[in-house]
């Protein structure tokens, strides 16, 4: 299977525009996700209440190459997973683009969005609660492959099950388990089986190793990694673990508060962070080489997304605001080293370069 695949993947010609560039992966332009939590019109009418609408992504753009990942951090509640939703079409937008190789899937209707969802799969962070417990893996792992028309007749399936289980690092014969038979490492793998089980092209991983044990995630992340170079895989990667971040991805995105405060080359980011809450949150990584350099922690609470603040959101938590961030709301801005930052205060020049940072340590395990 994994050579049949391969060669499937090689033989798949770049997809270039009119100009005869080559057509990013994924292209997210303009997302917007709101949401309604208003309560129901006949308590607002009485208490004469407006409507709240939350705003969980705000206007976001970003590009992921073929065979890259691109990783997404922010703190909790800031998008991220809303993101991850709905590149893979689980939440429609309220306004923006997703171009899957130059198609807009984002306001295809259930019927037409059928065929792209072979290419887009999704690993969950919890793995138990993403597989259904009544089946056996065996009948999770070939969904997809019936759903898709992949394989004919019963024999077909089940050899390409095993071929999966193995793939995943795991025994054939453990298709005729249940879910809760397995560890959560075990489960994870099983998750990855199943998003591998139509063949897919990019994998939208949601803080894949984040309900695991310590001594796991590396196991998990070095399978991830093999399979990204086996299938040619693209990753939109999810996670809070700054140093799994900086070790895996190809480009990583700063989320805040529904808005991507800086995008940049991995290594750019971790060593010369612009934005203030980049390095604040790259504060929070120990310092295990006891340099002594003086550290600002993450001061304050991320706002309620209900009622954002007015011009730059992370202005209330910022130590160089000034009345522009407070009315004025930053734009997106191209750096020379290929950094994107979205803030007033490096668009004028008045906030220094910070110090060049150690990189994060390799976690233990991780290839």
């Amino acid at each position: 299977m994994a050579e049949a695949v391969a060669k499937k993947r090689e033989a798949r010609a770049k997809i270039r525009d009119a100009g005869g560039h080559e057509v990013a992966m994924l292209k997210v332009q303009g997302l917007k996700r709101y949401f309604d939590v208003s309560a129901p019109w006949l308590n607002r009418m009485i208490e004469r209440q407006p409507k709240q609408i939350l705003r969980a992504v705000d206007g976001i753009d970003f590009e992921i190459g073929q065979g890259e990942t691109f990783g997404l951090v922010g703190e909790s509640g800031c998008g991220k997973s809303t993101v991850a939703r709905l590149i893979v079409g689980l939440y429609g937008p309220t306004e923006g683009s997703i171009e899957l190789e130059g198609r807009d899937i984002a306001g295809l209707s259930r019927q037409q969005m059928a065929p792209m969802r072979r290419r887009l799969q999704m690993i969950f962070q919890d793995p138990y609660a993403s597989l259904n417990p009544r089946w056996r893996v065996r009948d999770i792992i070939a969904e997809p492959i019936r759903a898709f028309d992949l394989a004919k007749g019963q024999a077909a399936i089940d050899a390409r099950v095993g071929d999966l289980l193995e793939t995943v690092k795991l025994n054939a014969r453990d298709g005729e388990k249940y879910p809760h038979e397995f560890s959560g490492g075990q489960r994870q793998r099983i998750s990855i089986a199943r998003a591998l089980a139509s063949e897919p092209e990019f994998l939208v991983c949601d803080e894949p190793t984040s309900a695991l044990d310590v001594s796991v995630q590396a196991q998990i992340l070095n399978l991830m990694k093999d399979l990204q170079r086996e299938f040619g895989l693209t990753y939109l990667f999810i996670s809070h673990n700054l140093a799994v971040v900086y070790h895996i991805s190809d480009r990583v995105g700063v989320m805040y508060l529904g808005k991507l405060v800086e995008v940049a080359p991995a290594k750019t980011l971790f060593t010369t962070p612009r934005h203030p809450y980049t390095r604040l949150l790259l504060d929070t990584i120990p310092d295990l080489d006891m340099s002594g350099r003086e550290r600002t922690p993450v001061a304050g609470e991320v706002p309620n997304p209900i009622t954002p603040p007015p011009g730059c959101t992370f202005h209330p938590r910022c130590p160089f605001a000034n009345e522009r961030c407070r009315a004025e709301i930053p734009m997106p801005r191209p750096l020379s080293d290929g950094a994107i930052v979205a803030c007033h205060g490096i668009e004028e020049g008045r906030i220094p370069d910070g110090p060049m940072l150690t990189l994060p340590a390799r976690p233990e395990g991780l290839a």
